[in-house]
């Protein structure tokens, strides 16, 4: 568990590092999780390290939105000002989300066409090359 803990804080303190010196609009815990991802993609021998502890920390993600509740409550007056964009930004981000998700998952699902066979390899009935 420690490990897969300073394993996950490795990668968010090396991302929070790049988007500082970058000057990055990007959170570095973002950037973090984009560098594990393509680690894990390229190299998976630190999936069998961080695969139990992560799962379980997954079960509990309900708890990380409390954080967020609080913000609500605490800038509940400058929302009430701001309702209108905040409302476009939820509806538009909510049907981005669902587009790009339509259209890839639609990309993905297309079955491969067969292969065109070349001229010199098609062979007739005779057994010789056409």
């Amino acid at each position: 568990m420690l490990q897969t803990f300073a394993i996950l804080l490795v990668f968010q303190s090396v991302g929070e590092v790049i988007s500082y010196a970058l000057h990055l609009p990007v959170p570095g815990p973002v950037l973090g999780m984009i560098m594990l991802f393509g680690w894990l993609v390229f190299d998976d021998r630190l999936l069998p390290i961080i695969q139990g502890t992560t799962s379980e920390l997954l079960k509990h993600l309900s708890l990380l939105f409390v954080p967020a509740g609080v913000g609500i409550m605490v800038h509940a007056r400058r929302i009430e000002g701001e309702w209108l964009p905040i409302v476009v930004a939820l509806v538009v981000s909510t049907w981005l989300a669902i587009a790009t998700t339509a259209v890839v998952t639609r990309m993905l699902m297309r079955k491969p066409r067969d292969p065109v066979p070349h001229a010199a390899d098609a062979v007739d009935n005779s057994g010789e090359q056409a």
